[in-house]
Order: C-alpha cells, then structure tokens, then sequence
C-alpha cells in the first residue's frame, strides 16, 4: 500500500504527555517525526503536557493525528474521545477499544465470556485475603497494575509473604492492581497492522522477565525472529491473536502479547492499542521481518486516521 502524502493535509504527532510512559512516548514520537520528514510530509510534533493541552492541539487544526502517546492519557480511550469531539481524525483504535485495551482486567472479561485463553487473575485490595489468593493461583504469580504498561510495577511473587509489598508497589501506579496466575514458558508478541498479521517475535530475556529495563534499556534481550514455530503453530497464534484483538474492538495497528506454557497452549495476556515506535519497540521489528521498514510503517499507520 503507497499513501500519497501530498494530500495529507497538517499532520500532527501526539507524543510525550504526563502519564508513566512519557520518556518512552517521547522516543516514539521522535521517531514517527523522523520517519514522516523523511517521507516529505512535514509534520508537526505536540507534547500536550508542555504545549497547551488539547486547547493548544485544536488551534493547530490538524487535518489528521498521529497518537504516539503511550499510557494514560492517550492510550486508554480519553484522548480518543476528545479527538472525535473535535472531528480530528487520529490513527489506531476508537474509544472503547482503547479504553478497554488499558484495562488489563476488563480486557480479560471480555476474552473469557468469548472463549479466549487467558490466564486466571483476581483483583486486589488493601485488605486482600493473600493466603487465599496464593491458594487460588498458586505460586509464583504475577501483580500488576491494571491501568499500566510498559510493565511498570509488575512483580513476580515467589511467596505468600512477599505477595502484599507487591501489592502497594503496584498500588503506586494505579488505584486498581490484579494478580493473575503465572504462566512458565516463552513469551511471543503478535503485532497486528491493518488486516496484516505481522510475524510472531519470540521475546527471551536473560534474566527472564520482560521488565521496563529490558524492554527499552538492556541490549541483552534477544528478539527471535523467526519465532521458531512450527508453520501450523504460528498460524494458530496469527489468528488467536487476530480473534483477541477483534474482540475489544481494535482497530488500524495495535500488538498482543501471549505466553506458551510446556504443554503448547498459548495463554492471552494483554493488547497495546499504541505500542512502542522506538529503536527498541516490536511492530517495527515484526514490520521490517515482513519487509515493511520503519518509514513505510508509519506511513501505513497514518493511514488508519481515517475517521473524523
């Protein structure tokens, strides 16, 4: 697909804001600037934390948006709403899909009441019953913050004892944590363009636990591409992958993050409706796998800002 960039009128980057992903949005959003210059499209980049909010973006009357706000604030549903408001059309997924794409616990719901693999959580509190929920999803399991990505504030608990100061650091980035039943085995992510399934990346860190450190810091995290399934298998978890993001309703590019366990079944854990573009990030190595480089990928996302 070729976008003839010349009627894509002023094209502004969202990129930066204020919630706990800022510095990476700040990468992405440098990125995508770098790429649609390169593309001759002249864009306008706009931290709305620094810049004047969305009564600044407005003055700029943007012919199209490019969201490359990653977490709350950009990615959960609000910033989308006020764009169509505004009539501004912006790449990715609508309201809901993005709100419910921010929730990891909703987002579970909704897999569940379909069918969906996705492993077992509970919701936690303060005054939590932390035996009970070791009981219930034995150990280790995983805390998280519901409303995070990134993983920021995401635990592996190895104890009873260890699972309640899990608990309050997650509680620090979000009022709502949950701890969901852990799964041992490799972790793939799928990223979805369109109605593109890109190729599966296999993610293996050293350390074993796909942290912020190794997601955007580490230069030891190893990215396999091929992922090493077998044809068959990575057609299952294409189209998994496919059935999980339709079923929140993405929409234009997003990614799913899965799990494999020993026996072969794949477990869902969480979608990105506006994942990472940074020299680090996983759509762009999946894109390029599928011959796709960076500045056509952009290019193909700018694309999605269809409505308004």
């Amino acid at each position: 697909m070729t976008l003839d960039v010349t009627g894509l009128g002023r094209v502004v980057v969202l990129y930066g804001g204020d919630s706990a992903e800022r510095e990476v949005s700040l990468k992405s959003g440098a990125a995508v600037l770098s790429a649609l210059e390169r593309a001759g499209v002249a864009p306008i980049g706009y931290d709305p934390a620094e810049q004047g909010g969305l009564a600044g973006l407005e003055a700029l009357a943007p012919d199209r948006v490019f969201i490359a706000l990653h977490g709350r604030g950009g990615e959960d549903g609000t910033l989308q709403g006020a764009l169509e408001l505004l009539d501004i059309p912006y790449t990715g997924s609508g309201v809901l899909a993005s709100a419910l794409g921010m929730d990891k616990q909703r987002t579970k719901l909704v897999w569940q009441a379909l069918g969906l693999p996705t492993p077992e959580s509970v919701m936690l509190g303060p005054d939590a019953d932390w035996p009970g929920v070791v009981e219930r999803l034995g150990l280790p399991l995983i805390v998280k913050p519901v409303h995070e990505g990134s993983t920021l504030g995401i635990t592996i608990v190895d104890s009873a004892e260890a699972l309640e100061a899990a608990y309050h650091d997650a509680a620090r980035f979000d009022a709502r944590v949950m701890a969901e039943r852990f799964i041992r085995g490799e972790e793939y992510t799928v990223s979805l363009l369109g109605d593109e399934v890109l190729p599966a990346i296999r993610v293996e860190v050293p350390g074993g636990f796909y942290d912020y450190e190794a997601k955007y810091l580490s230069d030891e995290t190893q990215y396999h591409l091929p992922c090493g399934l077998e044809a068959g298998e990575e057609a299952q978890l294409a189209e998994l992958c496919r059935e999980a993001f339709a079923a929140i309703g993405g929409e234009g590019w997003g990614r799913v993050d899965v799990m494999r366990d020993a026996a072969g079944r794949f477990w869902l854990l969480e979608v990105n409706t506006v994942p990472g573009m940074t020299d680090h990030s996983l759509v762009p190595q999946a894109a390029a796998h599928a011959g796709i480089d960076f500045d056509a990928l952009v290019l193909r996302i700018l694309a999605t800002a269809a409505r308004g």
